[in-house]
């Protein structure tokens, strides 16, 4: 899933994913949306943000 990369954070999303292409320092998501699976989760163990890519 390409999701189009803003040049300030959302401030609505915190990521601490260092290797994430929409990482930004200090925590910031630049994604303009997140997308998180997979739709029947119970946990958050079950879930994943199928928005990441990897840096690079």
């Amino acid at each position: 899933m390409k999701v189009q990369k803003m040049n300030r954070p959302n401030e609505g999303i915190k990521c601490v994913v260092n290797t994430c292409h929409y990482y930004m320092s200090g925590d910031h998501c630049t994604a303009e949306m997140i997308e998180v699976q997979p739709k029947n989760a119970h946990s958050t163990q079950e879930t994943d943000c199928a928005t990441f890519m990897p840096e690079g």
